[in-house]
């Protein structure tokens, strides 16, 4: 028999129990052995999880009991979790973990504190879609190109909502959070972290990239106007938050901001909480990872699908490479993107104003791709709407300082990247 300790009996934690008790049986054919969850550690022991385990509101109980095989860590957090994780570890202990904030800030120490003890972490990304077991197995024979994915849910309803009802993001924040589906503070999820968290630890898989939140580009939806989707959806784009990795000669882009989405690529038509996971190998092209990313049976699910690994003794390198034999690709600063561009610019409207926006982005090598004129609400303004053609993200920039001094321009300048 198998025993189970569980850090953090909340909704995923309980959701775990309860399907190890109730599947027991086809769990244990597919793993070879019984697995039992006999005990967890939460922070209020007076209220009723509805599990049969050995409660208890101390860690030790569970990193330190001789009698737990495998500690699933679900607390959240960084730092404590870490600490709880390296002690279970040090004890000899396999661990599975859903905490995709401990593996963005920690996920190496851990790797290398391991050593050949199993250290699972499938749930960490995209909930229930089994991404990571595909990187780490089913794709490892080929050189990973690409990786672009919708890999926050609160986000992704809230763009699919402004798509479709033409509402403010003002107005669909609130929505989201009376659902429950935003936080009060939505910052983690709106702001890009929660899918920075999650495209770190893909991208460790599939280069080698040791690098923190803070090392790359993470825009949020904030900023996005009902102009923006109008523009979007007249010029056949969706707007998604995505999370990008893309590989060439000279290192790898990482970055997750607000995308312009051709309207027929598959990851346009991921609406509401769902999240997707393009993938492309340099043998295999492209496959796309469709699922729920979040919820405590589907989080369970692939928490427990890591278990039964564990169990068969299926492990392997937990971030994909064997020490000294990593990708050795670099990780290529922001400015280094090459990407087409949305611009949008609220102008004085007299003459030559056009002109002068125009000859300062071909000053810059900016190639315009279309334009759109827009009346705004403001007397004697206009909005100006353009698509670039690929450009380098540093000249993209330089230009837009550039237009920043025009007495012409009015506001700050919106840019957006177009992807696909």
């Amino acid at each position: 028999m198998i025993r189970i300790g569980i850090l953090g009996v909340g909704t995923v934690g309980t959701a775990v129990a309860q399907i190890l008790a109730a599947n027991a049986d086809i769990i244990e054919a597919r793993a070879g052995k019984r697995i039992v969850a006999t005990h967890g550690v939460v922070q209020n022991l007076a209220r009723d999880r509805g599990v049969d385990l050995i409660l208890s509101d101390n860690p030790a109980d569970v990193v330190d009991n001789p009698g737990i095989d495998i500690v699933v860590e679900l607390m959240g957090g960084v730092e404590e979790p870490y600490a709880l994780v390296k002690r279970a570890l040090k004890n000899g202990k396999a661990v599975v973990t859903a905490n995709k904030a401990l593996l963005a800030y920690h996920r190496y120490e851990l790797q290398a504190l391991a050593g050949d003890l199993p250290l699972m972490y499938e749930a960490s990304v995209a909930g229930g879609i089994p991404v990571i077991g595909a990187l780490r197995t089913g794709l490892a024979a080929n050189h990973i190109e690409s990786i672009r994915g919708i890999m926050n849910g609160t986000s992704n309803y809230m763009l699919t909502k402004m798509i479709a009802e033409g509402v403010s993001y003002d107005a669909v924040l609130r929505e989201a959070q009376e659902l429950g589906y935003a936080e009060a503070d939505p910052t983690f999820d709106v702001g890009g972290f929660d899918a920075a968290h999650k495209l770190l630890i893909l991208a460790s898989i599939a280069y080698g990239i040791d690098a923190k939140p803070e090392d790359i580009l993470i825009e949020g939806i904030e900023h996005i106007t009902p102009t923006d989707v109008e523009f979007a959806s007249e010029f056949g784009y969706a707007i998604k938050l995505l999370g990008i990795a893309k590989r060439n000669e000279d290192g790898v882009e990482l970055r997750v901001h607000p995308a312009m989405v051709s309207q027929r690529e598959m990851i346009a038509k991921v609406d509401g909480v769902m999240n997707a996971v393009s993938v492309v190998g340099d043998r295999v092209g492209e496959t796309m990872f469709y699922g729920p990313g979040a919820g405590g049976d589907a989080t369970a699910s692939a928490v427990i699908a890591d278990i039964i690994e564990i169990v068969r003794g299926n492990t392997g390198p937990m971030l994909g490479y064997k020490k000294g034999l990593e990708s050795g690709l670099k990780l290529l600063p922001a400015e280094a993107i090459v990407s087409q561009y949305y611009l949008k610019l609220k102008v004085i409207d007299r003459p030559g104003v056009l002109a002068a926006v125009t000859s300062t982005l071909g000053e810059a090598s900016i190639s315009i791709a279309s334009m759109l004129q827009k009346p705004s609400r403001i007397k004697d303004h206009v909005r100006l709407l353009f698509t670039t053609h690929a450009c380098e993200e540093k000249a993209l920039r330089a230009a837009i300082a550039q237009l920043k001094t025009l007495e012409v321009v009015d506001e700050a300048i919106t840019m957006m990247r177009i992807e696909g």
